[in-house]
């Protein structure tokens, strides 16, 4: 009979046991903080938000600890782990956000903003910032959102399809070099093969999801799910009827917009319109 694993009492959730186990390893290594940066070459205030949970760092930084403390894989993994952790969004997000990392297929919609997984960390900053967060919460949070795109990123990505309102790209963040970014970023996205990016021109005219972002999963038991947000809710409808009749208004839209070619075009020419930092 194998020996019974003994319970350490650390936490289950993927983000705080990573901080956890930063701060067990280097106290067993015996390092200081400063000491960990001179050796690794990052600021030591890194290695400190990363122990105290403000912030999990780049898989760069990671992979440095892991050679350095000798954990090789597992450090990694645990780090992987924290990336898609569901508890660091927001509740009301999180059902949706778990069921995201299971989806064999996305499709999405929207009117107004950027998707999360396509924004860009200065968009998501001053986005996020409109409402009530601040400090580490809304590090945590612009954290979390671009952690996201890491499922569009990785080899064995799901198909993904998102179609934005003109909306969107007439919407500028108040600083041009971060609006520049996020545009750039959007060209970028629209030649991966794996996304499909479609522009719904203003011409367009009305239509049945006007004021309603939409996303839909495709889940690995074949079952699609819905989720809808505006200003103040957002909504996981699993139910049939009402997924269908959401699809049914979505492919209505799709017919109305750019071909992909166009789209990309079309964002190429609203970074044209982005002023230009002043040279030095």
């Amino acid at each position: 009979m194998p020996p019974r694993r003994v319970v350490t009492g650390r936490s289950k959730e993927p983000r705080k046991r990573f901080a956890e186990e930063l701060r067990l390893l280097r106290a067993q290594k015996g390092d200081s903080l400063r000491k960990l940066g001179e050796v690794l070459g990052w600021d030591a205030s890194l290695f400190g938000k990363m122990e105290s949970g403000k912030t999990i760092g780049s898989p760069e930084v990671v992979e440095a600890l892991a050679q350095h403390y000798g954990t090789e894989e597992w450090l990694l993994t645990l780090w992987e782990l924290a990336v898609g952790d569901p508890t660091q969004f927001l509740e009301q997000y999180r059902r949706y956000m778990a069921l995201e990392q299971e989806a064999v297929s996305l499709w999405h919609y929207a009117p107004s903003a950027p998707p999360g997984l396509l924004q860009t960390a200065g968009y998501a900053r001053e986005a996020l910032a409109t409402g009530d967060l601040q400090g580490r919460e809304l590090d945590q949070q612009v954290e979390a959102r671009i952690g996201r795109r890491k499922l569009l990123e990785r080899d064995d990505a799901p198909p993904f399809r998102v179609i934005l309102s003109e909306a969107v790209l007439r919407t500028r963040l108040r600083d041009p070099q971060k609006w520049r970014e996020q545009l750039e970023y959007l060209a970028e996205a629209a030649e991966r093969p794996k996304i499909t990016l479609h522009v719904l021109p203003f011409s367009a005219g009305p239509h049945g999801l006007m004021n309603t972002a939409v996303k839909f999963l495709r889940l690995l038991d074949g079952r699609t799910v819905a989720y809808t947000e505006n200003d103040d809710r957002g909504e996981l409808i699993e139910e049939n009827g009402r997924v269908e009749d959401l699809q049914r208004r979505y492919d209505a839209m799709r017919d109305l917009a750019l071909s992909p070619a166009e789209s990309r075009k079309f964002i190429v020419r609203m970074l044209e319109e982005v002023p230009c930092e002043p040279s030095t």
